[in-house]
């Protein structure tokens, strides 16, 4: 019941993948088994592109603000400097990969998106958003802190700028 798991050979590589070398992977498969599929009292931010809190393949995932209601409930963003998150492909990308609903039937897994058809649920994700089209970032050293201060106990972080002297001095 995992679409596309078989494209996702970065979780399991038995060589079968064209042009994989076995075992050039993260061994998730085991893990899920044996030990977990995720918790939902672990909270992700991600810091980012925001979030699309509605994909199919996430929003059973979403950390809610007990604070806010609504499309304001899944996050901060810091580039307008309020709770509306807008979705960007990329921070819908890592959120997907770390908390994407699993047996569901849709989509792809998530590394601890839970296991929907044993009911259980995944770790939350929080999305902190920094970057919003080209010209739009907002500080990434307040969007870790400001997820920290909500709940999140990991801070997920994929993201960079073009050279040392465009990175802004709180980030270094």
């Amino acid at each position: 019941i995992y679409p596309f798991l078989s494209r996702q050979w970065h979780y399991y590589n038995d060589g079968t993948a064209s042009s994989a070398l076995s075992g050039c992977d993260i061994n998730g498969f085991p893990v899920w088994t044996s030990y977990t599929t995720g918790r939902e009292d672990v909270i992700v931010s991600v810091v980012d592109g925001g979030v699309d809190w509605s994909h199919e393949d996430i929003a059973a995932n979403m950390w809610h603000n007990p604070e806010h209601h609504g499309n304001g409930q899944y996050g901060y963003n810091f580039c307008r400097n309020n709770y509306l998150v807008t979705a960007d492909n990329h921070g819908t990308h890592v959120a997907g990969t770390i908390a994407a609903v699993n047996n569901n039937g849709v989509g792809v897994c998530g590394i601890a998106g839970g296991d929907a058809e044993k009911n259980v649920p995944g770790v939350r994700i929080m999305s902190c958003q920094i970057f919003e089209g080209e010209d739009g970032s907002g500080s990434g050293a307040t969007a870790i802190k400001w997820g920290a201060d909500h709940g999140a106990v990991i801070s997920q972080n994929s993201w960079g700028y073009k050279t040392l002297e465009t990175t802004p001095q709180s980030v270094k």
